[in-house]
């Protein structure tokens, strides 16, 4: 079976953020849980929007909402270890694009995980996706386009 493979841009890494593994992020093998990894991706997010000005959920009933999820683990995470999340946007459309995450121990500069995040703009309202908002589009002038 093909492996995933992720590689991403250094240009487009937009902010950084540290987490910290808790007691209650191991799972049975002594290790950071997928599910867990998957709960500080989101929060890495979380911090990520909120630093640029961008609400999930806007007053209008307009939003981001997550389309996918990709992440490839390079080196197991254990309790109380401060976790770097590194956290960038890339291959925008006209709907959405890309949140792509770094995940270094900065203690032992070891890789731990690489993670990508698919996103589109949707019409909470409507229950529809809609275009990307043009103030989203000027936070973040580098990021390629794809057709």
């Amino acid at each position: 079976m093909a492996r995933l493979q992720l590689y991403f841009p250094e240009d487009q890494y937009y902010f950084t953020t540290q987490l910290t593994v808790r007691v209650t992020d191991i799972n049975g093998a002594n290790h950071l849980g997928n599910d867990s990894m998957i709960s500080m991706i989101s929060e890495a997010r979380a911090r990520f929007l909120y630093d640029f000005g961008i609400r999930e959920t806007a007053a209008g009933g307009s939003g981001i909402i997550v389309t996918d999820l990709a992440t490839t683990y390079k080196a197991e995470a254990h309790a109380r270890d401060q976790l770097l999340f590194e956290v960038g946007v890339m291959d925008f459309n006209k709907y959405g694009g890309d949140i792509t995450f770094r995940i270094t121990r900065p203690a032992d500069q070891t890789l731990v995980a690489m993670a990508k995040s698919g996103f589109v703009f949707f019409d909470y309202r409507a229950g529809r996706v809609v275009e990307m908002p043009e103030d989203f589009k000027a936070k973040f002038a580098r990021v390629n386009f794809l057709d």
